[in-house]
């Protein structure tokens, strides 16, 4: 008798210990010790700490509250252009293949001042059987700004925008890809955008196509992306962040802009995005400009695919 009513007594006091709130009983009040540890005693030292998160300061403000408004370019009169170009004139273009290790072709290309990054993994068997086609394999692309890519901080999760261009680049992609040579396979094509100044679609386009070659997919032409900026009687070959269009200061007709994807091999048009309001004889006109921008860049595609074969293969490019 006497053991069990100890064993209710350090029960009752247990209970208690767990619920200081709750007053404790008057048999037990007197069994317990002078100081009981309780959550409502312990110092903010002696919780434990998430040492794996940085946490930032409670009190933060933009970087933009500091930045001078008279330092930021505005958009000004379309020629003469900023950069010394002529209106028919894109931009130098250097590019570079299989600089990602981890993927099965890679691409690094810069346009000016637009820097993007596509990589290419596949073609792999697809994990979910009813996703399977046997008439072919399926092409997936997705298009992103980097964080730090554009002169206000883009959010990392995927924006109207990048979806947009992500399915612009499929559309325009699939006709140049033999997918009927890889029945129930994928292809997966991500396309990051490093830094961002005017015509990226374009120069996603034609780094995407190269990082597809460069995999070893087959392919029945590259596709070549250029864009154009019309304003007007002025039209702008590879336009940048400062003159491209946008809709809520540029009004009228014939004042807008045009992308075009072009297989130059086969001379024939995979995509075509516009925006704005278009007469009929500028837009014929637009896209000819386009088509001989592609034609101009399509010479920096073959070195760089010639450069990445001979990388590969040495020795047998020096035998032949």
């Amino acid at each position: 008798i006497l053991r069990a009513s100890r064993r209710r007594t350090s029960q009752r006091s247990r209970r208690w210990s767990l619920h200081p709130a709750l007053p404790a009983p008057a048999g037990v009040a007197a069994s317990l010790p002078a100081a009981l540890p309780c959550r409502q005693s312990c110092s903010p030292s002696l919780m434990p700490v998430d040492t794996k998160r940085v946490r930032g300061p409670d009190e933060s403000q933009s970087p933009l509250l500091f930045a001078r408004l008279d330092a930021e370019p505005k958009p000004g009169p379309l020629l003469p252009r900023a950069d010394g170009r002529s209106a028919a004139e894109p931009r130098p273009v250097f590019a570079r293949a299989g600089l990602v290790s981890q993927a099965d072709g890679s691409v690094y290309a810069e346009c000016g001042l637009s820097k993007v990054l596509c990589a290419v993994y596949g073609p792999r068997e697809i994990e979910r059987k009813e996703e399977r086609r046997l008439s072919g394999a399926t092409l997936g692309c997705e298009f992103r700004f980097a964080p730090f890519s554009c002169k206000k901080r883009a959010a990392w999760i995927q924006g109207n925008l990048e979806k947009e261009y992500s399915s612009i680049m499929e559309q325009s992609l699939q006709p140049a890809v033999c997918l009927h040579k890889y029945p129930r396979s994928q292809i997966d094509v991500y396309v990051i955008v490093l830094e961002n100044d005017g015509s990226t679609l374009a120069a996603a386009l034609t780094c995407a196509s190269m990082a597809l070659a460069e995999a070893g997919i087959e392919m029945f032409d590259v596709v070549v992306g250029c864009s154009l900026r019309q304003c007007g009687a002025i039209s702008l070959l590879d336009p940048t962040a400062l003159e491209e269009f946008n809709a809520a200061s540029s009004k009228g007709v014939d004042n807008g802009s045009m992308t075009v994807a072009l297989l130059p091999t086969l001379n024939q048009i995979s995509g075509l995005v516009s925006k704005g309001e278009w007469e009929k004889q500028t837009s014929v006109e637009a896209i000819k400009a386009c088509v001989e921008g592609c034609q101009k860049l399509y010479s920096v595609v073959q070195q760089c695919l010639t450069r990445s074969v001979k990388r590969k293969i040495p020795e047998f490019v020096s035998k032949a």
